[in-house]
């Protein structure tokens, strides 16, 4: 049986990603913040939040965060964690590319190669715009990307095994560099108390998107690209990475 996309997925993402340091990420972000944002930044936007981990991680470091996901299913989770963390977090259920907030934020995250999830450009540019729009001048947006190496050297046409207790992912990906699409077929197996199985399949889509790509559209809507790095201690980023992140200020004083 086909899901829609992460209605499967949202129950256990969390222990499918058990190697995502979501704890540095967020620290790395304040020193970004710290670094180039504007002064008294408080309030965030946490786009593309799924399980509410980095939104959790931002509010114990003192930001006020707002959470926008589409899954309903993500959001859930995110609403049990925030809870269970001691964290006030306003989650809202929206597509990205229809972004519509009740003001402006102060600054701007999306992690996980989120974006790379719009395979149209035109969607990426419409999104970059409404954060834009939503953003008080001069504030930061912080995104990553999985890189073309990515792509082409660990994605590619292989297939991987992901396990925790009680739970196995079975992934098989089809990359078309002609298009730069990479196609994810997913089936869980999930393990019921009597030792049978239960199966859910999933299917989801990336779209490669090379720096000139995304410093063009970038320039189109407004935000200024201020370093792309390789990891959590602002090492310039290279061909070979396998994620890239971005730091841009947006420049919105016309709007």
């Amino acid at each position: 049986m086909k899901y829609k996309q992460y209605e499967a997925l949202a129950e256990f993402y969390d222990r499918l990603n058990p190697d995502v340091d979501y704890v540095s990420w967020a620290a790395f972000i304040k020193k970004i913040i710290e670094k180039y944002g504007r002064e008294n930044t408080f309030l965030v936007l946490d786009l593309a939040c799924g399980t509410g981990s980095m939104s959790v991680e931002l509010s114990k470091l003192g930001f006020d965060v707002i959470g926008v996901d589409l899954s309903a299913e993500m959001l859930m989770e995110a609403q049990q964690k925030a809870y269970g963390e001691g964290q006030h977090i306003l989650f809202l259920n929206q597509n990205m590319c229809e972004l519509d907030l009740y003001g402006t934020v102060d600054a701007a995250v999306c992690c996980l190669d989120s974006l790379n999830y719009l395979t149209d450009e035109k969607d990426i540019k419409k999104t970059l715009s409404l954060v834009n729009n939503f953003m008080n001048d001069g504030g930061l947006f912080i995104f990553d990307v999985n890189t073309p190496h990515k792509f082409r050297k660990i994605y590619g046409n292989n297939a991987y095994i992901i396990e925790d207790e009680g739970v196995l992912c079975a992934w098989q990906n089809t990359f078309d560099e002609k298009e730069g699409i990479c196609d994810f077929d997913l089936s869980f197996f999930v393990e019921k108390r009597n030792g049978s199985y239960d199966r859910f399949d999933e299917s989801q889509r990336e779209k490669m998107y090379t720096d000139e790509t995304l410093r063009r559209l970038l320039d189109e809507t407004s935000f200024e690209v201020i370093g792309v790095y390789s990891d959590y201690s602002f090492t310039p980023y290279t061909d070979t990475d396998e994620r890239w992140y971005y730091v841009c200020r947006a420049n919105n004083k016309n709007k």
